[in-house]
């Protein structure tokens, strides 16, 4: 492992480093106490009333504020063991996908074997969350478990395993609809059996850790120096990698995802003045438990009436994105160098888009004359295909203009960063509009299509913006580039955790958008993503010369006479609008933006015009295969095509990250 992560520098200690501990406990000590004394009385008979009351405390209140305290302790502890034992400030169970293998491990268990579930749940948790860290790992083995890279690689796993559970609760209708409230973290209990569950096993993993002190104390040295003075390495890290997973999959198989808390806990430790593994062993889980405890008494006194203002899970997770974003000049990856891909043998123009056209006019012949029957397979024909075409003619060309817009925007974003791993989904502008569709249907209740639009394409354009902004002020390399995009996606979504947690209708609606379905595109969806497609993608080869100039650097730019500062900002605002459209039509999930430059690239297109329209087909090509699967796999039923594309498109990444560390 490389010496370049060092965790026991990236947060400098206050001139009085007890302080924020003081403030800390202070300000949860003043929570709890306006929470029982401003509390809603039982109205009725005195007495019965007083016994209502007193049942309410002492079954609801206090073993609600006991879960957030060792929940928040477990997580704290197992933040601080993973950053240890990976030399990596930015480590914790959502920065390394754990929280969501073990979400999808338990949405699996619960969609086909309730009882299953409910007799083991912490052991499917624990199998999913150990399978996603161990994927993880081995894609940065190569860089050395490289901070950037296993952060990227751990944005890659989550958001497989967010699409196949979001695909599992569709396909369970409103019975699963309840996954996704309880994966927002909410505390609220009945009894004390939670209480019981999670103390035991928080002691054992406490008293684990202590044991594992010189261990963790070695761990700080480089490899070599570790070996040098007898420490058995591999066996060492696997097991404290076993368990920090174990005690963050214990508080999500309980409570749900509490999103970011392993991640600020051990920071905030640091901050107190904590350096020695025993320091902040002893210090993270008193953070954890303390800030898990007082967001979670902010959610009742802020609620209407003291229900709760959002799950304390998603609530928690909107201090990750700044924090995050905080510690990113921090982390020092090692320094990307160009990609070098291996390019084929320049195609004469016309041959290689002609043979891009005819590839797309098969996938559209597929798509609307080729399927399944409960028969057996038939091409539609005659008075068949009449019947068919309007209901598969719609759904088509929000394919295809979704896929191409959704190709033209990726390839603005390599451009413009210079990055090829860029993308919307990527860096985060995605979720931005699903942030701002969110807060849309929070201030409107159910708006018109235009409104929705205009609210995703503010919060698109505003996620893109904070992220450009992140990375060029900080002078960070280019990987870490798409960190800052995992930190605004994490801030956005969880924006949109709240909102799912309603479990209203409103839910439901964001639910099936994050699904990506085109089952109920109709006349008004198709128009709107080919006139969208047109109008946008049109001035982008009158403004080639930019995307020529912009990856060499803002210096040489400006040298040049481009005013920078307007171009990106003008870039940007395309890129986000073209993305608020594609992802109100097909969901956030479908990594087409990525896919569809980097093929282009991979087959010879290199000048800008000559790439662009090469993204443009081989993304509405992507999204048309991606529909007319999506149909077919599970025939009578089927998958949304956004989830679909991202079930094909994250695997591709994880390829992608493998060949690039190749190339290196």
């Amino acid at each position: 492992m490389s010496e370049t992560a060092n965790i026991d520098t990236p947060v400098l200690p206050l001139r009085h480093p007890a302080i924020p501990a003081i403030a800390l406990s202070i300000a949860c000590v003043i929570a709890f106490a306006a929470l029982l004394a401003l509390r809603p009385q039982i109205p009725g008979d005195v007495a019965e009333a007083t016994e209502l009351n007193r049942l309410l405390l002492l079954q609801s209140l206090l073993p609600r504020a006991a879960v957030a305290l060792l929940a928040g302790a477990a997580l704290g502890l197992a933040g601080a063991l993973l950053q240890r034992v990976l030399r990596n400030p930015i480590a914790d169970a959502s920065t390394l996908g754990i929280a969501s293998g073990a979400k999808l491990a338990l949405t699996l268990g619960l969609s086909f074997s309730p009882l299953l579930t409910g007799i083991s749940r912490e052991t499917m948790a624990f199998a999913g969350g150990l399978s996603a860290v161990i994927l993880v790992l081995a894609l940065s083995w190569r860089r050395g478990l490289d901070p950037v890279t296993v952060a990227i690689s751990g944005m890659v796993v989550s958001m497989i395993a967010a699409s196949a559970s979001v695909t599992l609760v569709l396909a369970r209708g409103e019975y699963a609809l309840s996954i996704d409230i309880w994966g927002a973290g909410a505390l609220n209990q009945q009894d004390w059996r939670v209480v019981a569950s999670l103390l035991p096993q928080i002691a054992i993993g406490a008293i684990a850790a202590f044991l594992l002190l010189r261990p963790l104390d070695l761990l700080a040295l480089d490899d070599a120096g570790a070996k040098s003075l007898g420490l058995a390495l591999h066996s060492v890290r696997f097991t404290i990698l076993v368990l920090a997973v174990w005690l963050s999959t214990s508080v999500t198989a309980s409570v749900g995802i509490i999103g970011f808390l392993g991640l600020a806990a051990p920071s905030i430790a640091r901050l107190c003045g904590a350096r020695s593994s025993r320091q902040v062993i002893t210090t993270a889980p008193l953070a954890g438990a303390a800030v898990l405890f007082l967001t979670d008494c902010l959610t009742q006194l802020l609620g209407p009436g003291f229900s709760d203002l959002a799950p304390t899970g998603a609530a928690t997770a909107l201090i990750g994105g700044p924090l995050l974003l905080w510690l990113l000049p921090r982390v020092h990856g090692r320094a990307a160098t160009a990609a070098a891909h291996p390019v084929r043998k320049s195609l004469k123009r016309f041959r290689a888009f002609a043979a891009l056209g005819a590839i797309l006019l098969v996938l559209l012949l597929l798509s609307i004359c080729v399927g399944p029957s409960d028969g057996g397979w038939i091409i539609a024909t005659g008075s068949l295909l009449s019947d068919l075409l309007p209901f598969r003619l719609p759904r088509i060309a929000v394919a295809v203009g979704a896929g191409a817009m959704l190709g033209a925007t990726g390839f603005i974003m390599q451009r413009m960063t210079a990055n090829p791993l860029a993308s919307p989904e990527v860096l985060g502008v995605s979720s931005g509009a699903g942030a701002g569709l969110a807060a849309t249907l929070l201030l409107v209740g159910f708006p018109s299509p235009l409104v929705a639009l205009t609210g995703m394409a503010l919060g698109a354009l505003a996620s893109f913006i904070l992220t450009i902004g992140v990375t060029r002020r900080s002078g960070i390399s280019e990987e870490a580039f798409l960190l800052a995009g995992v930190a605004v996606s994490a801030l956005c979504m969880a924006v949109v955790g709240m909102l799912l947690a309603q479990g209203d209708m409103r839910s439901y609606a964001m639910l099936t958008w994050l699904s990506g379905s085109t089952n109920r595109a109709g006349a008004f969806e198709a128009w709107t993503a080919l006139a969208a497609a047109a109008i946008l993608i049109a001035p982008l080869p009158m403004v080639r010369r930019w995307f020529a100039i912009l990856p060499l650097g803002s210096g040489i730019a400006k040298g040049i006479g481009m005013r920078v500062a307007v171009v990106r900002f003008g870039l940007a605002a395309l890129a986000a609008l073209m993305t608020a459209i594609s992802s109100y039509l097909v969901g956030p999930l479908s990594l087409t933006g990525l896919i569809a430059p980097h093929l282009a690239r991979l087959l010879g297109f290199r000048g800008s015009r000559d790439h662009l329209f090469a993204a443009v087909l081989i993304g509405a090509g992507l999204m048309v295969a991606a529909d007319w699967l999506s149909r077919i796999v599970i025939y009578p039923y089927q998958v949304p095509v956004g989830l679909f594309a991202a079930l094909i498109g994250g695997p591709y990444l994880l390829w992608l990250l493998g060949k690039r560390e190749t190339d290196r």
